[in-house]
């Protein structure tokens, strides 16, 4: 997940992943190296965070995330099922 330090929707993002049983979130903090910044744009085509990947799948910001947890895709995708 590329994040920056006071971010709300990054708190949000990782609190939703946590309670559906993610131990271990990967964060990039964009805010404190500019190259990861330049990459997750060139990755994601977006400058805004927080950007979720989950594996190789780019689920977009918090709101994406949410709706996609709402679906009923989040848990399926969190298993390996995409």
């Amino acid at each position: 997940m590329y994040s920056t330090a006071v971010c709300p929707y990054c708190v949000r993002a990782e609190q939703l992943l946590r309670t559906r049983g993610v131990a271990e979130i990967e964060k990039i903090r964009v805010d404190l190296d500019p190259a990861r910044r330049e990459e997750m744009m060139q990755r994601t085509g977006r400058r805004t965070v927080p950007q979720i990947y989950i594996g190789d799948t780019h689920v977009g910001g918090c709101d994406e995330l949410i709706a996609l947890d709402r679906a009923g895709g989040l848990l399926p995708l969190l298993a390996g099922e995409h």
